[in-house]
């Protein structure tokens, strides 16, 4: 633009010494251009497309800009922070493994039912047995959530199945967990463990390892001899057992 501004001016300069200048030498004084007449000459001459055809386009000028003002932002950041733009680097990357240990930590939660309102069943299922057959095949392969999702539905139906829950579709681990904890107090807080574990794999989508499934078939085989307290309430709905059960 610079260059185009300056050739438009040597031209109207050579365009006037040419007027003024006759066949030999003159004293009269130069012509000169008033200013309003030179501008004009001058944008006249800066019109010409061959002046704009290297022009970025409005797109491109946008691109410039704002890469502009953020290499200022950088360069803001990194002189305000110890150590420079290597400083900067480091924090950022302190930043991001930060954020991938949590993310790895508490794992990724997904929208959905909460704990409190999940069911502990997706369809009606068959049998305890059934249940604890599909969590040993789980834990052969070393699937230890699914395993330990499969052992606390077992652990529910085998309480229906012995009369110690009512058999109530819709309920869930936590609600089970409370229920069961009255007619076997002394598991109580076993339940409540496992229920809070079934929670975590199903909901939360967090992992199991092979300890916390072990947990709970561990409480399995104990509730599966436990006898209940019958002096304490039967679980809301529940039949109260007869002399035999749990046998």
């Amino acid at each position: 633009m610079a260059r185009g501004l300056a050739e438009a001016a040597l031209r109207t300069a050579a365009g006037l010494r040419t007027h003024s200048s006759g066949s030999g030498e003159d004293d009269t004084p130069p012509v000169t251009v008033p200013r309003e007449p030179a501008r004009r000459a001058a944008e006249d001459e800066l019109s010409e497309p061959a002046y704009r055809q290297d022009e970025p386009g409005l797109v491109r000028r946008v691109l410039d800009w704002v890469w502009e003002h953020i290499g200022d932002l950088l360069g803001s950041a990194a002189d305000a922070s110890p150590g420079g733009a290597v400083g900067l680097i480091v924090i950022a990357l302190v930043v991001v493994l930060l954020l991938v240990a949590l993310r790895m930590r508490l794992g990724s939660p997904r929208p959905g039912p909460t704990s409190r309102n999940g069911t502990l069943f997706g369809t009606r299922p068959g049998t305890a047995a059934d249940h604890r057959a599909a969590a040993d095949a789980h834990a052969a392969e070393h699937r230890w959530s699914e395993a330990l999702q499969e052992r606390m539905r077992a652990i529910v139906l085998s309480l229906e199945e012995r009369a110690l829950l009512d058999p109530r579709p819709g309920r869930t681990a936590d609600e089970a967990a409370t229920d069961a904890g009255r007619a076997l107090p002394g598991h109580a807080t076993e339940l409540a463990n496992a229920a809070r574990a079934f929670d975590e794999v199903t909901y939360a989508e967090r992992t199991a390892d092979e300890a916390a499934y072990l947990r709970v078939r561990d409480l399995d085989h104990a509730l599966r001899s436990a006898r209940p307290d019958l002096a304490r309430p039967a679980a809301a709905g529940a039949v109260p057992p007869s002399p035999g059960a749990g046998r």
